[in-house]
């Protein structure tokens, strides 16, 4: 891509002459020369031998960026396109601002009746008044619609009492109406404490924290880590290149961030510590591409289940052994989104209920591959939108989903 002028010449040269290729580029046979051509068929060096527009057209075609290229399928299957879920669902991982006013929360609502939508889960909830105050905003209008989960203070982290303390707010956050405890990546990979030390996953000062969270029976959903090619090198091997190059920032560097597989490990420890804690391990713990590996922990880490957030595009590309992994472990896995776009869930519909073939994915940096259906049993599609969550989070009201 770094060199048009060598590629036009080798696309050229192989135009010239007797190839057949040459009677591709306009109504012109080889034998009637353009200027700059010889007469043994051979162009010269310079591609500016073809003089034809269309012909131009199309090397410039040949070179174009690979950024730029989305190809047309020309394949004729059998295609479905579902903008409603089979079943009423509940999305585990959304954020929101639990402060948006009533005429976005009642656009949010219909948005949701749309996909069938019935309960999500708002993971940004924060935490004291601010949380408070959001529960009143969001479940004071619509009490059964929606899931608020706290969040955690990490100043004054080297505090003698911070342990007690973080714990006493979370017991004082469910009793404002919190029905969880969300933990995202920074937690691990980028919080430091008072010391300038990095916090790991696993840090002691959090036991008593989440020793509380299995006495109150709520669950913790945490975000660790990012997918493993954020973590490699930039380069011609890494297939998440295009999202890393567009957005830099996504990227992790070994001199900057810790590796991929110890923020991994330092998880899997906490899991195993608490294990009458429930753990939501986001994002399939981004194990998506390696699910025999997921399964494994999973049989390992009896307390912790997983969800689909932002991970669609690893699930969609494996159907067969996709489908598999999602019956045999049909009891711990939920459903989840993360960023709230209504269009994308249709994607997640097709993919999850269907046996539709070589469909796009909605976000091309995410995924330049093709994505084909699973075809889920319904068993499983009932206990992966709603039946799951409503067995391990506290208070929802599970009327919507038996009718």
């Amino acid at each position: 891509m770094g060199e048009p002028a060598a590629n036009a010449n080798s696309i050229v040269h192989g135009l010239a002459g007797n190839s057949p290729l040459s009677d591709t580029l306009c109504g012109k046979k080889s034998g009637s020369l353009a200027a700059g051509e010889s007469s043994i068929g051979t162009p010269v060096a310079d591609p500016a031998w073809i003089t034809c527009p269309a012909c131009r057209a199309q090397l410039n075609a040949r070179t174009m960026p690979i950024e730029d290229f989305e190809p047309r399928s020309t394949l004729i299957v059998p295609q479905h396109h579902p903008e409603r879920a089979r079943y009423p669902f509940i999305d585990v991982h959304s954020h929101h601002n639990p402060f948006m006013s009533e005429d976005t929360l009642g656009r949010l609502v219909l948005e949701m009746n749309s996909l069938n939508l019935q309960v999500m889960v708002n993971l940004s909830g924060g935490l004291g008044k601010a949380l408070k105050l959001g529960v009143q905003n969001m479940k004071g209008r619509y009490p059964d619609r929606f899931v608020v989960f706290a969040n955690i203070d990490f100043s004054s982290i080297n505090a003698p009492d911070y342990s007690r303390r973080v714990a006493h707010q979370f017991e004082e956050d469910v009793r404002n109406g919190a029905q969880g405890l969300k933990i995202y990546k920074n937690f691990g990979m980028d919080f430091q404490d008072t010391r300038g030390m990095r916090i790991p996953v696993d840090d002691r000062r959090f036991d008593e924290l989440f020793e509380t969270c299995s006495h109150l029976k709520t669950p913790v959903l945490i975000h660790t880590a990012d997918p493993k090619p954020f973590f490699d090198p930039i380069d011609r091997y890494n297939e998440r290149w295009q999202e890393l190059t567009a957005v830099p920032t996504r990227w992790h560097p070994p001199d900057r961030s810790p590796r991929w597989q110890e923020l991994l490990d330092e998880q899997h420890r906490l899991f195993a510590r608490h294990p009458d804690t429930v753990f939501i391990n986001a994002h399939l713990g981004w194990l998506g591409g390696d699910l025999d590996e997921l399964g494994r922990l999973m049989d390992r880490l009896p307390n912790m289940y997983t969800e689909i957030g932002a991970v669609l595009a690893e699930i969609g590309r494996q159907p067969r052994h996709a489908r598999r992994w999602f019956i045999q472990h049909q009891d711990r896995v939920l459903f989840g989104k993360d960023s709230w776009n209504p269009t994308e869930y249709h994607t997640y519909f097709r993919v999850l209920e269907t046996s539709d073939e070589y469909f796009d994915y909605y976000r091309k940096t995410h995924a330049f591959w093709k994505m084909y259906g699973l075809d889920l049993p319904d068993q499983v599609l009932r206990k992966l939108y709603y039946e799951n969550a409503l067995r391990i989070i506290p208070g929802v009201a599970p009327t919507p989903f038996l009718q």
